[in-house]
């Protein structure tokens, strides 16, 4: 079941994709111009040209995503903290694999929060969750996130035995239910999550699925900022910002 999920997942967020789209656009165009319905085509062409004016002009995604970030404060307090989570999704494993070292991605503040975390907390353990969230792995990964994350800590100075490394989820759901057998953590043990802002609800909320309650949400990677600051012309960053509002909102009913 497990796997059907994650199969199905991938393909419906794939045809949530603005670009997905914006390809079904211009074939509904040519198809319509092929039948000769020359009016039908002008509409589908003329609405498609329409909206991408708007959307490289406008951060209209900052308006779904924003609300989802501002969910959890960003910096917490923190006076003691026994162990870090980290979500995998900053990391680009295919291109690590390729060249040879560690390449980071959109996301990488993941990795950096952590480590910041980790040198404020010396005693603490660092746990990194991933294995591969690619559709074409389903089968099996030759490179995971985790040995990539585990090549990067390593290499910033974090000691061996402080490392915790779960490299067989393929999603949040996953991430969760692996991380809290790995990591068994005692009912006072403080722990904190550090993933993207986008992503800290449902993450928090699948942690708390599988009853690791207490956690302390570190968000990071922010997508957003003032919508006058994204006033401009930039369609491919706010296609992008306006595919992760619309993922992060399917996913969240999803999950629920």
């Amino acid at each position: 079941m497990d796997t059907v999920f994650f199969i199905a997942s991938k393909l419906v967020g794939a045809l949530l994709r603005p670009d997905t789209w914006i390809v079904i656009a211009l074939a509904g165009t040519v198809l319509a111009l092929f039948l000769q319905r020359t009016r039908i085509a002008l509409w589908i062409s003329s609405i498609t040209l329409g909206l991408l004016v708007a959307l490289s002009a406008l951060p209209l995604g900052n308006l779904l995503l924003q609300p989802i970030e501002l969910r959890y404060p960003a910096n917490p307090s923190l006076d003691l903290v026994d162990g870090i989570i980290v979500l995998g999704g900053g990391e680009d494993a295919r291109a690590s694999a390729y060249w040879g070292q560690v390449q980071l991605k959109e996301g990488a503040e993941r990795f950096t929060a952590a480590m910041e975390l980790a040198r404020r907390f010396p005693e603490a353990k660092v746990l990194f969750t991933g294995g591969s969230g690619a559709l074409r792995d389903v089968a099996g990964a030759d490179t995971s996130e985790a040995s990539i994350a585990e090549r990067f800590f390593l290499e910033q100075g974090i000691a061996p035995e402080r490392l915790q490394l779960e490299g067989q989820s393929r999603n949040t759901a996953e991430n969760a239910r692996l991380s809290r057998t790995l990591a068994d953590p005692a009912p006072t043990e403080i722990w904190v999550l550090v993933t993207s802002a986008f992503h800290m609800p449902r993450a928090m909320r699948s942690f708390g699925s599988a009853r690791w309650d207490g956690l302390v949400a570190w968000p990071v990677d922010y997508r957003t900022s003032g919508f006058g600051d994204g006033i401009g012309w930039d369609l491919t960053g706010n296609l992008s910002v306006l595919q992760t509002a619309i993922r992060e909102h399917v996913g969240q009913l999803a999950y629920r």
